[in-house]
């Protein structure tokens, strides 16, 4: 099976040409996102999990929104073996991947937005250049195949889940503590069952300077946890620039999420990103994301009281009928929209 075979119908043609409907749609991404390079790559703040200081933490959270993750105490063999795994079933023709990827597992492409069963949410304007598995971790163990390559999928995406709700805990729990939450107020703030992983790839090609493999965006999440290969393209909003992150092997990147920005009283910011294709090479990342338990209230100075359901709602209304997402910004206290 040639690499092309694995991409969906349209990715193959944009491969080879821009189709006109195609070329107006990626042409929306300069009023939407924007085109502007990233003027520097930048070494963001390091935070060990191992150390963890209180004090730096909630620096980094409030003057960057993102930082890089060491010491986190994942095996480089588990990391190593769930890339090796993804690569492997991402690049599975098309149709097998429709086909193999059925629930609770879902596959899709073009559009990182997903409705709550994990469709695609096609009411967005602009073509993102990715394709993706969404896997909710707490429903992964109905996931059954007779196929051994999705079998040991599922078993690595199970112990590398298990890490990553650790590792969202113990840093909100250190958060928790820096901005005086009371105990109503954490204990609802991130529920480990809402956690989920998506894998993505981000196909290579000579339209990597007029497509995005995502648009610009700030995640719903509380947190989100990124492991990104050496291909590098995540890019982050800080100071009226954008920062190109260098990919490290064996770290992670953590960002700031909406519901901990309310939470915070936007004391923490959820940080704006994008991920940029590469003409050479395929990208690969997998991403952790985590939100707040359902049905509690956030409640915040700065917003008005909302669960996660009612901004995830608002949040697929908007970009059914507007192309794109508002955000926190419907909630704001007085704020006109």
């Amino acid at each position: 099976m040639s690499n092309l075979e694995s991409y969906p119908p349209v990715f193959r043609q944009l491969k080879a040409s821009t189709p006109p409907q195609l070329a107006e749609l990626n042409n929306n991404s300069n009023s939407m996102g924007g085109t502007a390079q990233a003027s520097s790559s930048v070494d963001i703040p390091v935070v060990d999990l191992e150390c963890l200081s209180l004090e730096k933490l909630g620096e980094v959270c409030k003057e960057w929104g993102i930082f890089r993750l060491v010491n986190h105490g994942i095996p480089p063999s588990l990391l190593s073996k769930l890339e090796e795994h993804v690569k492997r079933v991402l690049s599975l023709s098309f149709e097998s991947k429709q086909a193999l990827l059925t629930n609770p597992l879902s596959y899709f492409w073009g559009t990182p937005l997903l409705t709550p069963t994990g469709a695609a949410l096609r009411g967005a304007l602009n073509i993102n250049w990715l394709e993706g598995i969404n896997v909710p971790l707490c429903h992964l163990q109905q996931f059954e195949s007779e196929d051994p390559r999705l079998h040991d999928f599922r078993h690595y995406l199970e112990e590398y889940g298990r890490h990553l709700s650790r590792i969202a805990t113990t840093l909100l729990e250190a958060m928790v503590k820096n901005l005086n939450l009371g105990p109503k107020q954490s204990e609802s703030s991130l529920d480990e069952s809402t956690g989920f992983i998506r894998v993505y790839r981000y196909p290579s090609g000579s339209l990597a300077d007029e497509a995005w493999g995502m648009m610009e965006h700030t995640d719903s999440s509380v947190l989100s946890i990124v492991n990104q290969d050496q291909v590098g393209g995540l890019e982050f909003f800080k100071d009226n620039e954008w920062l190109l992150v260098n990919p490290i092997s064996g770290t992670l990147v953590v960002n700031i999420g909406d519901m901990l920005q309310a939470i915070s009283d936007d004391q923490y910011m959820s940080v704006k990103h994008r991920v940029r294709t590469n003409k050479q090479a395929e990208r690969f990342s997998i991403c952790y994301f985590v939100f707040p338990a359902k049905g509690s209230v956030i409640r915040s100075s700065k917003y008005k009281p909302f669960t996660y359901t009612d901004f995830q709602q608002q949040v697929q209304h908007d970009t059914k009928t507007l192309g794109y997402k508002v955000g926190l910004q419907r909630f704001k206290l007085n704020a006109a929209v």
